[in-house]
C-alpha cells in the first residue's frame, strides 16, 4: 500500500526504491526533450514579440495617430511577430533571386563592409553563414571518423572543406579540414586539418551525426557496413 500523504520518511523510502526510480527515469525521459523544445519556443517567440512590439511602439510615434488604435490591435496578437518574421524571410528570398535584389545585397554589404567595427562583425557573421547554409557550400555535408586525440580513439566529425590560401601552401600533401564537435554541445569544437587517407566516411546523414554526438552515444544511427578486421572503419576516402 502506498503510504499516507503525511507520511514523509514512507515516501522516500517509496522513491528509493529501484523499480519506482526507473519509472520516473523513464518519465523524465519522455517529458525533459518535449519541456526543452517549449521553452526553447517560448523563449524565441517572446524575443520576436519583444522587438515587435518596440517597432509597433516606434511607428505610433511617427505615423498619424488615427493609425494608432489599428497598430495597438497589432501589438496584442499573440504570435503575430513569429509570422511576419516568416513572411519576411520569404519575401527577402524571393526578392534577391533577382538580378535586382542581388545588386541590392551587393551594394548594401559594401556599406556594412566599410563601416568601422561594424564591418568586422558583419563580415565575419556572414562568412559563416555562407559557409553552413549556402546550397553550394560543403559545410557539415559529410559526417566522418577520424583519429582524435590519440591514435587508436576515433571520434565522429564532419568534414568543412580543404586547407586554402597561405595554410594550403605550408602543408603537403592532400590534406581535408574537419569540424570536430564536443558532447553534448556541438556549437563548439575543434578544427582539424588531416590527411585525406586517415578520414573516413560514415554512411549515417549530418542529422544522424548530430543526434548521436547530442546523446553522448546513447541514440545510435543505423548500422553501416561492418568495419575491418581490427576495428578499423573502412578506409573510403571523404568526398571535400
Amino acid at each position: 500500500m502506498p503510504p499516507q500523504p503525511g507520511d514523509v520518511s514512507g515516501w522516500l523510502s517509496l522513491i528509493g526504491d529501484p523499480l519506482v526510480k526507473k519509472y520516473i527515469l523513464t518519465g523524465l525521459l519522455v517529458w525533459l526533450p518535449l519541456a526543452i523544445t517549449i521553452w526553447v519556443l517560448m523563449n524565441v517567440v517572446g524575443a520576436l514579440d519583444g522587438v515587435f512590439a518596440w517597432l509597433v511602439v516606434a511607428a505610433q510615434t511617427v505615423l498619424p495617430e488615427s493609425l494608432r488604435p489599428f497598430l495597438q490591435q497589432l501589438r496584442e496578437i499573440p504570435g503575430l511577430s513569429v509570422i511576419i518574421v516568416v513572411a519576411a524571410l520569404l519575401l527577402t528570398g524571393m526578392a534577391v533571386s533577382n538580378m535586382a535584389g542581388q545588386w541590392l545585397v551587393t551594394q548594401s554589404t559594401r556599406v556594412f563592409s566599410n563601416i568601422p567595427i561594424v564591418k568586422s562583425i558583419y563580415t565575419s557573421v556572414k562568412q559563416v553563414s555562407d559557409t553552413l547554409f549556402s546550397s553550394s557550400g560543403q559545410a557539415f555535408r559529410e559526417a566522418v571518423l577520424v583519429q582524435y586525440p590519440r591514435p587508436g580513439s576515433w571520434t565522429i566529425a564532419f568534414v568543412t572543406g580543404k586547407p586554402s590560401g597561405e595554410v594550403a601552401d605550408k602543408l603537403p600533401g592532400d590534406l581535408v579540414t574537419l569540424y570536430v564537435p564536443t558532447t553534448p554541445n556541438p556549437t563548439s569544437g575543434f578544427m582539424l586539418m588531416v590527411p585525406r587517407t586517415d578520414v573516413h566516411e560514415l554512411q549515417m546523414s549530418v542529422d544522424e551525426a548530430l543526434k548521436y554526438i547530442i546523446s553522448m552515444g546513447v541514440v545510435a544511427p543505423p548500422t553501416g557496413p561492418t568495419p575491418s578486421a581490427g576495428g578499423t572503419p573502412s578506409t573510403s576516402s571523404a568526398q571535400s
